[in-house]
């Protein structure tokens, strides 16, 4: 029986913030991870994290180690028995969820921690976490979603009916994936503070690579992004899909102004458009949005969305095409589940948002879950992609024709390098020093 002896959190820290890599229409930082190693009596090391993007990243770390004692001393079977248990005794602190409730820095600890067991649970059974998931039998998923606060978007009941329809195909579907790979864009083309040569020369790289879906930020002055977006469009052709992504920089009517203006090179989705919480601003950009394009563009967010209570809301109001979860902004895997499955309900799609350190190793796992037992189908879904930093996972994505190749390896592919660590580690590795 494996317990989990220790808990260890690192704060590793990547200069990305010089060469724009990153830069939005808000952020402009150093892409940073708060990386949570849970050592075992003498089995694997789980490991997890949770993305930030530089200074405040050892606030991360604090509330880590604020939950590590949830962990530390707990066996693995003993979580697995009681997942929901053991989730809310990290999300109802009696404490510490004063600072939440089930939001910011005490969710993204949470999600590191969350996140660490369940690449250990994937060790332990010698499956890639994908697989893990995937061949679980219904009433243990089921099990492991936190339906309070959802239970008028999705019952257990539902959930479970989704799952079982899920087994059906489920062997031709990862025939398919391992066969074809699964669908990506990339975002690495159009950061806000590329010059337009080098948007230019990545978006005719990316084009030729295999890509025929690729993402530009906006949110800087129009007549800048529209330009961009025309490069972008002349490189790509009309055919391929062109995503926004605003970041959260625009008011409501701001956002409809904008894409009036925008929706001359065909944005297949306007990405946070405004404000991550505001769930009828959202819903109402949705629907100026339908009614500019004719329908052909959407609506998409999710990378800053608090937790599954949200997500009810986008979904209920009809605000969101899109569904973008992020693998650890909410409390890890088994908050993404109750996310995945009232997607599925409501017929919505779902795109992993994957730009940031990490988060590309991460995402694969869940979209690939997401299509054999919940989605089913591929129509709309993409992973998202970001061509930095992987070397420093000891099981980094594989990429080919522009979409993801299956995982092979045991685990949550979260397993960073020790010599990356001890680089990258703040204050004290030697990049910072």
């Amino acid at each position: 029986m494996t317990t989990i002896t220790d808990v260890q959190v690192h704060d590793v820290r990547f200069p990305t913030a010089a060469s724009g890599d990153g830069s939005d229409a808000i952020n402009r930082g150093d892409y940073s991870a708060t990386y949570v190693e849970l050592t075992t009596d003498g089995g694997p090391t789980g490991t997890g994290f949770t993305f930030t993007n530089g200074r405040g990243n050892e606030i991360t770390c604090a509330a880590v180690r604020a939950l590590a004692h949830h962990v530390r001393g707990r066996t693995v079977a003993e979580i697995a028995a009681e997942p929901v248990a053991f989730w809310r005794s990290l999300t109802a602190d009696v404490q510490l969820r004063w600072l939440g409730p089930e939001k910011g820095v005490i969710h993204m600890a949470t999600g590191a921690l969350v996140n660490a067991v369940w690449d250990l649970r994937a060790k332990l059974a010698g499956k890639p976490l994908w697989r893990l998931l995937a061949e679980l039998p219904t009433d243990d998923l089921v099990a492991t979603v936190d339906f309070h606060h959802i239970t008028d978007a999705l019952t257990p009941d539902e959930a479970a009916a989704i799952l079982d329809k899920g087994r059906d195909g489920l062997a031709d579907r990862l025939a398919g994936l391992d066969r074809d790979g699964f669908p990506s864009y990339t975002t690495s083309v159009g950061w806000l503070g590329y010059p337009d040569d080098k948007v230019r020369a990545l978006t005719r790289a990316a084009y030729a690579d295999g890509w025929r879906a690729v993402k530009m930020k906006v949110g800087g002055p129009l007549d800048d992004d529209l330009r961009r977006a025309r490069i972008i469009r002349a490189e790509i052709g009309p055919d391929a899909l062109l995503m926004m992504d605003a970041n959260q920089v625009w008011d409501v009517d701001q956002a409809i102004t904008a894409m009036t203006a925008l929706a001359e090179v065909d944005p297949y989705w306007i990405e946070e458009p405004t404000h991550a919480d505001d769930v009828l601003g959202h819903a109402r950009i949705a629907r100026a949005v339908t009614e500019l394009t004719g329908g052909r563009c959407r609506v998409a967010t999710g990378e800053v969305a608090a937790n599954r209570v949200i997500f009810k809301q986008l979904l209920q109001a009809e605000a969101i095409g899109v569904m973008q979860v992020d693998a650890c902004r909410v409390g890890g895997v088994d908050e993404v589940l109750a996310e995945l499955l009232m997607a599925a309900k409501f017929g919505v799609p779902v795109c992993p948002h994957a730009g940031g350190v990490g988060l590309c190793e991460y995402v694969q796992h869940l979209a690939i879950f997401d299509h054999l037992r919940v989605g089913t189908g591929l129509d709309g879904r993409m992973i998202e992609y970001v061509d930095h930093l992987h070397e420093h996972f000891v099981d980094p994505v594989r990429t080919r024709g522009g979409r993801y190749l299956l995982p092979t390896a045991p685990g949550y592919s979260s397993t960073m390098r020790p010599e990356s660590i001890a680089e990258f580690r703040f204050p004290d590795g030697p990049t910072w020093r």
